[in-house]
């Protein structure tokens, strides 16, 4: 059946969806480092200022430095997407550009605004009073929040379409970008993207000095390195871990579709087992291996084993998501590594408490120098968990992903110059961060040397010598 579906489907649709996705799970590699990292920047300049902590400032502008990086790349592959957005599926823009087109306009202000302010506070190292030039800095964790609020809530309005009407003829009246703005997905995607943003920069920074804390540098620059931003990580995990609960429940009433999909509910009905992993088969809709938790689905969704839950059954094969088995795995992998965060929160929680200290289990080490890639691993699956359960609707339930996508050919061939670009544009990227930390090992003393103290003088001229 799934073959008959792909075959009768435009043949652009699948090089089309194949760019969209490689180019989002890159840009989304940085997003969580454009709205977290200068959060993360600024309490560390704050402890410096507010206690003399000249480690506490060293960390805050090579953040600073490190976050600049990433928001120029981010950039680079933000406008990428803009562009793909209207080329790509030119049926999605022309149709519906004028209900939610607004927030992309709001992204771009947040953006410029950001770009700023972040470069005002790179050049404002030993240029300003401290106190000055943290203040100036404070603004840029809410403009990023801005701009993650306009980009999710137009992604929240793909999965409850709200400010329009289509009247008799099939065009839009009524239209209301303020109701599509503000539609009833976008509070708890909202959340559950910027606690993700926050657990990934955090876990992310923090395992790089887990990775020189287990290679014997255990001085107080590590251990800097490694408390603030993992607290900050810590406070999130089990914010995070509510508010995941709470969108899937959401999503069983609002995106039934989707929730059969993500928790491979094949038949409606109560008393639904907990199936983690297994293989769908499309043409007998039935699930093969896995383990099963009975009644564990229906007691997580309403509280009892008596609720009900909508299955694959209730919708025709063809509006069906259009790989099951991605959707279900990747949304296994999201909550199982979400259950191992929180308890390594929990771990470092209780072992702060009893040493106020880094844990010195290998153990706890080993497994927080891995936590910031386990998480962009969630995020990533997450964020496939988001896209593919909505197909094959672009606009859940109002227009297929097939009737909005280009009817231009060559679309293997810009994804394929994609492929290039992105390569090139990571290497450049890694290349230069890991420059970057290599400097800051060599100039380790002198880096430490006052923030806001004077500029370091010119050298003298040489005397001219005798002709």
């Amino acid at each position: 059946m799934g073959d008959l579906i792909w075959a009768a489907e435009p043949a652009q649709l699948l090089p089309a969806r194949s760019q969209m996705a490689f180019t989002l799970m890159f840009h989304i590699i940085l997003v969580p480092m454009g709205v977290a990292l200068p959060a993360i920047m600024l309490i560390a300049n704050y402890k410096g200022l507010r206690h003399g902590d000249s480690v506490a400032l060293t960390l805050a502008r090579r953040w600073s430095h490190a976050a600049g990086l990433t928001f120029a790349v981010g950039a680079v592959s933000g406008t990428v997407l803009s562009f793909e957005m209207g080329l790509l599926w030119p049926g999605l823009t022309r149709k519906y550009g004028d209900v939610f087109g607004l927030p992309f306009a709001i992204e771009g202000v947040a953006f410029f605004l950001e770009a700023i302010l972040v470069a005002v506070y790179i050049y404002g190292w030993q240029r300003l009073r401290g106190w000055t030039h943290f203040w100036l800095g404070v603004p840029i964790p809410f403009v990023a929040l801005v701009g993650a609020f306009s980009i999710i809530s137009a992604n929240a309005w793909m999965n409850t379409p709200e400010g329009f009407t289509v009247d008799s003829n099939g065009q839009l009246v009524d239209i209301d970008p303020i109701d599509a703005i503000f539609n009833k997905a976008l509070p708890l995607e909202m959340a559950h993207f910027v606690l993700a943003a926050y657990m990934a920069a955090g876990f992310t920074v923090a395992s790089i000095y887990v990775v020189g804390w287990l290679r014997g540098r255990r001085d107080r620059y590590h251990r800097l390195g490694i408390l603030i931003p993992f607290t900050v990580a810590a406070i999130a995990t089990p914010a995070q871990f509510a508010v995941g609960d709470s969108i899937a429940r959401w999503l069983a009433n609002n995106q039934p579709t989707k929730f059969a999909a993500m928790e491979v509910v094949t038949e409606s009905g109560p008393d639904q087992p907990e199936i983690l992993f297994g293989r769908y088969d499309e043409q007998t809709n039935t699930v093969s291996g896995g383990i099963r938790i009975p009644g564990l689905n229906s007691i997580l969704t309403g509280g009892s084993r008596d609720t009900n839950v909508t299955g694959l059954d209730t919708v025709a094969p063809q509006d069906r998501p259009s790989n099951v088995d991605i959707v279900h795995w990747c949304f296994d992998i999201m909550v199982g590594i979400a259950s191992l965060l929180v308890l390594l929160v929990a771990w470092f929680a209780i072992a702060y408490w009893r040493r106020r200290d880094v844990p010195r289990s290998k153990l706890f080490l080993w497994t927080a120098s891995a936590a910031g890639a386990l998480t962009y691993v969630a995020i990533e699956a997450g964020w496939i968990v988001t896209e593919v359960g909505r197909q094959p609707w672009i606009v859940y339930e109002v227009e297929r992903t097939s009737d909005a996508v280009t009817q231009a050919d060559g679309v293997w061939v810009s994804f394929t110059v994609v492929l290039v670009l992105y390569a090139v544009l990571a290497a450049g990227t890694v290349a230069v961060l890991r420059a970057m930390s290599r400097r800051w090992r060599r100039q380790d003393v002198a880096d430490a040397a006052v923030p806001y103290g004077p500029r370091p003088a010119a050298p003298e001229p040489a005397e001219p010598g005798p002709r």
